[in-house]
Order: C-alpha cells, then sequence, then structure tokens
C-alpha cells in the first residue's frame, strides 16, 4: 500500500511537470505570436527560456499546494481551522517566488534587475489567484482519490461477502457434513418419517437462506440467529445429547444491523473444534447484549472444549470462516469495531465481537410508500 502510494505520487509529480512544460510552450508561442503582429523582433528561444522558468517555479509550488491540499483539506470540520494555514501558505509562496527572482536576476542578465517589494507587490495579485486555482484543482483530485477509494473498498466488500457466502455453502456441504447429516437423518427414518422430513426441510431451509441474501451486507440480528436456527437443529440431531446450545439474547438488539454470515462460521468453528472432536458432551453460548455506557451491540460465541494452547492450534481455529469474518468487519466497520478470540477464564474459547449499534430501518414504513 506504501509503495502503491509512492509510486501514484511520483507518476502525479510527473504529470504536473509534464502539465506545467505544455503551459509554457504554449505561452512562449503566444507572446511570440503577439510580438511578430506588434511588429517587435523577439527570438522565440528567448521567450521560451522565461516561460519556462516562470512554468517550473508554478510546478514546484503545485507540488507544494497538492501536499498542504491533503495534509489541510478545506473541509466542513476543518473549514475555519484550515484557511488561515493556505492564506500564510500563499504569502509565503510569493516571498519564496520574490526573492527568487531577485537573486536570480543577480546572476542572469536576460532577466534584468529586480527590486523584491516590485517583484513581490507586482505579482501578489497573480500569485493568489493561482494559489486558489491550484488549491481548487487539488481539492478535485483529492475527492476523486476518495472515491476510488470507496469504490475499491466497496468492491472488496462486495467479494469477501461472496467468498464468505460460498464459504459457508462449503462448510454446510463439504462430504463430512453431508455423510453425518445423512447418517442422521438415516437414524430417524424407521420409527417414522416426520423427523427425517423435518430434518431434510431444515437442510433445504438452511441452503436456501444462504442464498436469500445474495447482495446483502448487513442483516439485523433477529435475520441473522432465523439463519442460523436451522443449522444448530441440523448439529443438534447430529450429535444428539454431545451438543446444548444456549442463547442469551438481549431484546433490543434484535434490530441491531449484523453483517450477514456473521454467526455461523463462528458457532460452526466452535462445534468442530471444541464439540465434534471429543466424547463427552459439550456447551455452546451465544449472547447479545447492548454495552450500558459505549452504546455498542457485544456479541460472543463461547465453547467449553479444550481451547487453543499453541499459536498452531490458534491459526488452526480460526481457519477460512474466520479469517473472511475479519477482514469483511474492518471493511464494514474501519476501525469501529472489535474482534478477540481468546481461551476462556474457565474452559474452552470464547470469541468477542463489538460493533456500532446501527438499527435497520422499519420495513413497514417502505411497504407503505410501495402501496399505489
Amino acid at each position: 500500500m506504501v509503495a502503491e502510494q509512492r509510486t501514484r505520487r511520483w507518476l502525479e509529480t510527473a504529470l504536473i511537470f509534464a502539465a506545467w512544460t505544455v503551459f509554457g510552450l504554449l505561452m512562449a508561442n503566444q507572446t511570440f505570436m503577439l510580438a511578430q503582429l506588434g511588429g517587435r523582433q523577439a527570438p522565440w528561444f528567448v521567450l521560451l527560456r522565461g516561460s519556462l522558468l516562470d512554468s517550473y517555479l508554478w510546478a514546484l509550488a503545485t507540488v507544494a499546494i497538492f501536499w498542504l491540499a491533503r495534509r489541510f483539506p478545506l473541509e466542513r470540520t476543518h473549514m475555519l481551522r484550515n484557511i488561515p494555514v493556505h492564506i500564510v501558505a500563499a504569502i509565503v509562496l510569493g516571498l519564496a517566488r520574490a526573492a527568487f527572482m531577485v537573486e536570480l536576476s543577480q546572476h542572469v542578465n536576460w532577466l534584468g534587475r529586480r527590486a523584491f517589494l516590485q517583484q513581490f507587490w507586482g505579482s501578489s495579485g497573480i500569485n493568489f489567484t493561482f494559489y486558489a486555482l491550484l488549491l481548487g484543482i487539488a481539492h478535485a483530485v483529492l475527492y476523486y482519490e476518495r472515491y476510488r477509494e470507496r469504490e475499491r473498498a466497496a468492491e472488496q466488500l462486495a467479494q469477501g461477502l461472496t467468498e464468505a457466502r460460498l464459504q459457508a455453502l462449503k462448510m454446510q456441504l463439504q462430504p463430512h457434513f453431508l455423510f453425518n447429516t445423512l447418517h442422521a437423518i438415516s437414524a430417524l427414518i424407521p420409527p417414522e418419517a416426520k423427523p427425517a422430513k423435518r430434518m431434510l426441510a431444515r437442510l433445504g431451509d438452511l441452503l436456501r437462506m444462504a442464498l436469500d441474501h445474495e447482495e446483502t451486507q448487513e442483516v439485523t440480528l433477529r435475520e441473522e440467529l432465523a439463519f442460523l436456527e436451522p443449522y444448530l437443529e441440523i448439529e443438534q440431531a447430529r450429535l444428539g445429547d454431545r451438543l446444548t446450545v444456549v442463547m442469551e439474547i438481549a431484546p433490543e438488539t434484535l434490530d441491531v444491523r449484523v453483517p450477514h454470515l456473521l454467526l455461523q462460521p463462528l458457532v460452526e468453528n466452535a462445534i468442530r473444534h471444541g464439540i465434534a472432536s471429543r466424547i463427552e458432551p459439550g456447551r455452546v453460548e451465544i449472547s447479545a447484549t447492548r454495552g450500558a455506557d459505549d452504546g455498542f451491540l457485544h456479541l460472543e460465541v463461547r465453547d467449553d472444549g479444550r481451547g487453543v494452547d499453541s499459536d498452531t492450534q490458534a491459526r488452526t481455529r480460526r481457519g477460512v470462516g474466520l479469517t473472511n469474518v475479519q477482514s469483511r468487519l474492518a471493511q464494514l466497520y474501519d476501525g469501529e469495531h472489535r474482534f478477540e478470540l481468546e481461551n476462556h477464564a474457565e474452559r474452552g474459547v470464547v470469541v468477542r465481537i463489538t460493533l456500532p449499534m446501527r438499527r435497520a430501518v422499519k420495513r413497514a414504513a417502505n411497504d407503505a410508500r410501495s402501496i399505489p
């Protein structure tokens, strides 16, 4: 990322100097044509060197102005603080140009002798005009860069959601999962057909719900728990008394928006590594609470398995699903969240996720608008 930004800055600087070179050539040509029309003899090369000198001074100033625009942008939240910075910068720029031209005139005959105050006040109007114009161009470039970054972030987020959905389907459809599920169904078929039919129906529900939100980034916690329900029912049928699931969901959190396919990878991870890998019964706890003071949603998924006692086991436990969850959280909440995976103080592993409280818009209002 740093190398990419450095390359982009060098390319930007090269384009700035190229643009000012073209400007210098055009100005030299225009001055030459006006001199010809006025009957004055002025060699084009003499006009060109003066024009290019002025253009390259402005090219250097443009690089500085672009840096100042990024460092002190004229945005609503920082407008009053940053305007004085640019006023001072414009004055300093004018003083620096005047000092340079006066000093250079002492050594270059074709510039002619120049006085500092005369040079400064004589060019102050054009200096301030050009500074304001270049500052506006710099902000246009800055806003375009931010627009492109948001586009790239949206593309990465959409790709992450696609990968999460495919990963969820992969985890649900991998051979050992289907084998165990079918084994559980076959064990239920002899006594009566209803439980087997129910298991098949729940498996269909699970697959259908995974595809229903194909382009959805966030759903309510209520919807996410509804998606989790058929998965848990299948796992409980497979593991029987070996699996106990306890949910403690605060009612005020049900309408809070959470990333789609957030809980299923966490719960699947807890069951696979904490419960299914041992003989004795196990317990998975899922909780959702609202912070009393911070206004954040606190989610926990905990198992009472062996826990992790090495970096290798921790990496294995994280797997592709949890890595994808972390990546999507970072893209959706841009540092306003927290993700922790650690051994619980008593036993097992606990995953803690903290998210901003974003409530879903009531659908009834939207439905009402669509009624003619």
